[in-house]
C-alpha cells in the first residue's frame, strides 16, 4: 500500500542527442549537436532520416546537494564489504568510499547506523512500461505478433512512463532497467535501457550512450504463436531457418550501406528498419539478448552467432544454463536467470534452484532478473535465495558474488559496467540505503539515489513518486510499500 503522495513529474530539457552519422545509430544517446541549417541556406542537399537523430535521450541529471552517508555497512560489489564505512556522493558521482570520509560543509549527512549501502539494482529483463498496469489489452504493447521477425520495432515506442509499477520498482531499490519486447517472435525488436526515475517521456529516462539490445527468442514461444495460426515457424527447425534467413538478408543490407558510407557515391540505399537493426548486430553495435531455456538450444544459438559473426551478450531465463556452463564461459556469454522459477512449461521443467550458484562456480557471468512486475520489487530477496540454495548444496557463494548478480554483472550485460554497478569513486551515484542486510527478508530500501538524486525515501512523502494513474486512490493510514 502507498501513501497518497502526488507523482513527482520532472521537466527534463534535451541534453544528449543520438549519434548523427550516416550509418544508423545504435546507441541511445551521445553528445548534443546543434540543429543544422536548412538545405537552402547551406547550399547542400537535404539530409535524409538516417542522418538525423533518432529518438535521442533527453535525460538530465536532477540537481541535488552532496550526500555523505556514514557509519553504514558499505557493500561495494567490487570485493569489499566495509563495516562502519562512509560514502560521499557529489554531482551525480561517487566521490569517496572508505572507513572514514571527510565531511564537506555543504553535504547532507545521513546516519547509516545499522544500515547497509549497495549499488542500485539493475534489472536486465523487464517489461515495465510495455506491459503496464492495470494490465488490460490497452496496455499490452510488448509483442508485435504480426510477423516472426520484427527487428524494426523499438520497445521505447510502447513504453508508458506513467506505469504505476515503476514507482514500486524504485521502492525496491531498482535504478536501471532494460525494457524488452516480449518473446512471441523469433526477433522481437530493440530494447530500451532506462534510468528508473519519474519522467514525462521515455526519452527523458533513456540512459545516455547505452547500447540498444536486440530481443530474440528461441524455443516454444515463437513456434507456438505462429504454429497455432498455421503460419511459419511451427517447429524448432523452422525457428532456426527464420533466424538464418533474416541475417542473410541483413548481411547484404550491411554490405550495401557500408559501401555507400565509405564513398557516398550515388544515391543512398533504400532504408529498411528491420534490416537496419540486424545490420547493427552484425557490426557489433547492438547487443543480442536471447530468450532461451534449454541447454541444447543455447548451444545452437551460439553456433548461429558464429555463422553470422555476432556475439550473444546474454541468454535470458536460461533454466538449463548449468548444463553448459563451460560453453558460456568459452563464448563470453552471460546467463540471466531466476533464483527458483521453473517448471511452468515443458522447456522450463529441468530448472534447479542451484542454477546461479553452479554457473558462478564454473566461472560464468551470472545475473538475476525479474521478467515480472512483482518480482522486480524484491530482487534482493531473489539473490539471497539463490545464494543460500547454492550454499546448502555445498557450492560456495560469497555475499559479494551474490550482490554482483544484481549490480555489476547486469551492468556488463547492458554494456554499462564502466559507469554503474559498483560503489567506486568516479562511478555514477546509483545507491541504495537498506534498513538492514539486503539479503534478509525483513530489510527494505529506505533511500534510493539515482545519479545522486534522492528519488525515493521511505520516510519522506516528498520523495515517494506516484503515477498520475494513481491519483485519488487513498491507501490506509500508516500503510507502506
Amino acid at each position: 500500500m502507498r501513501r497518497p503522495i502526488p507523482y513527482v513529474v520532472v521537466a527534463l530539457a534535451a541534453a544528449c542527442a543520438t549519434t548523427r552519422a550516416p550509418a544508423p545509430a545504435s546507441a541511445q544517446g551521445a553528445s548534443p549537436a546543434p540543429s543544422p541549417p536548412s538545405a537552402a541556406l547551406r547550399g547542400a542537399p537535404e539530409t535524409t532520416s538516417v542522418m538525423r537523430p533518432q529518438f535521442p535521450s533527453t535525460y538530465e541529471r536532477h540537481p541535488y546537494p552532496p550526500v555523505l552517508i556514514t557509519n553504514a555497512t558499505i557493500m561495494t560489489a567490487s570485493g569489499q564489504e566495509i563495516p562502519h564505512g562512509s560514502i560521499l556522493l557529489r554531482e551525480g558521482r561517487i566521490v569517496a568510499v572508505g572507513a572514514t570520509v571527510p565531511a564537506p560543509r555543504d553535504a547532507i549527512s545521513v546516519d547509516g547506523t545499522g544500515r547497509y549501502v549497495t549499488p542500485g539494482i539493475i534489472d536486465p529483463h523487464s517489461h515495465l512500461g510495455v506491459y503496464a498496469a492495470p494490465g488490460t489489452d490497452a496496455e499490452a504493447d510488448g509483442n508485435e505478433l504480426t510477423n516472426p521477425v520484427t527487428a524494426e520495432v523499438w520497445a521505447e515506442h510502447s513504453f508508458w512512463p506513467q506505469d504505476p509499477q515503476i514507482a514500486l520498482a524504485i521502492a525496491g531499490g531498482v535504478t536501471t532497467i532494460e525494457a524488452l519486447p516480449g518473446s512471441g517472435n523469433l526477433i522481437g525488436g530493440r530494447s530500451a535501457i532506462l534510468k528508473l526515475i519519474p519522467a514525462r517521456t521515455v526519452e527523458a529516462m533513456k540512459f545516455p550512450g547505452a547500447h540498444y539490445g536486440l530481443k530474440m527468442a528461441c524455443g516454444e514461444n515463437p513456434k507456438r504463436v505462429y504454429g497455432s495460426k498455421g503460419q511459419f515457424p511451427s517447429t524448432r527447425m523452422g525457428n532456426m531457418s527464420g533466424y538464418r534467413s533474416a541475417f542473410i538478408q541483413a548481411e547484404a543490407y550491411r554490405r550495401t550501406w557500408d559501401k555507400w558510407n565509405a564513398d557516398h557515391k550515388g544515391e543512398p540505399p533504400e532504408r529498411n528498419l528491420r534490416l537496419e537493426s540486424l545490420a547493427e548486430v552484425l557490426r557489433g553495435n547492438m547487443y543480442v539478448q536471447m530468450h532461451c531455456y534449454r541447454a541444447d538450444e543455447m548451444a545452437e544459438m551460439l553456433d548461429l552467432g558464429r555463422e553470422f559473426g555476432f556475439h550473444i551478450r546474454a541468454f535470458h531465463h536460461a533454466v538449463e544454463a548449468y548444463k553448459i556452463a563451460d560453453l558460456l564461459v568459452q563464448a563470453g556469454t552471460a546467463a540471466v536467470v531466476w533464483a527458483d522459477w521453473y517448471g511452468f512449461k515443458e522447456e522450463a521443467m529441468d530448472g534447479i534452484p542451484q542454477n546461479a550458484a553452479l554457473l558462478e562456480h564454473a566461472g560464468a557471468r551470472v545475473t538475476l532478473h525479474s521478467d515480472d512486475p512483482g518480482g522486480i520489487q524484491h530482487l534482493n530477496q531473489e539473490a539471497a535465495k539463490a545464494m543460500y540454495d547454492g550454499r546448502q548444496a555445498g557450492i560456495p557463494v560469497t555475499r559479494d558474488q551474490a550482490l554482483r548478480w544484481l549490480t555489476a554483472n547486469p551492468a556488463w550485460v547492458l554494456g554499462l559496467d564502466s559507469v554503474v554497478g559498483t560503489l567506486e569513486p568516479g562511478k555514477m551515484a546509483d545507491v541504495v540505503v537498506w534498513s538492514g542486510d539486503p539479503f534478509s527478508v525483513y530489510s527494505r530500501a529506505l533511500q534510493v539515489y539515482n545519479d545522486g538524486w534522492l528519488v525515493y525515501d521511505r520516510n519522506d512523502p516528498a520523495h515517494q513518486p506516484r503515477s498520475d494513474f494513481e491519483l485519488g486512490q487513498e491507501p490506509l493510514p500508516g500503510s507502506d510499500r
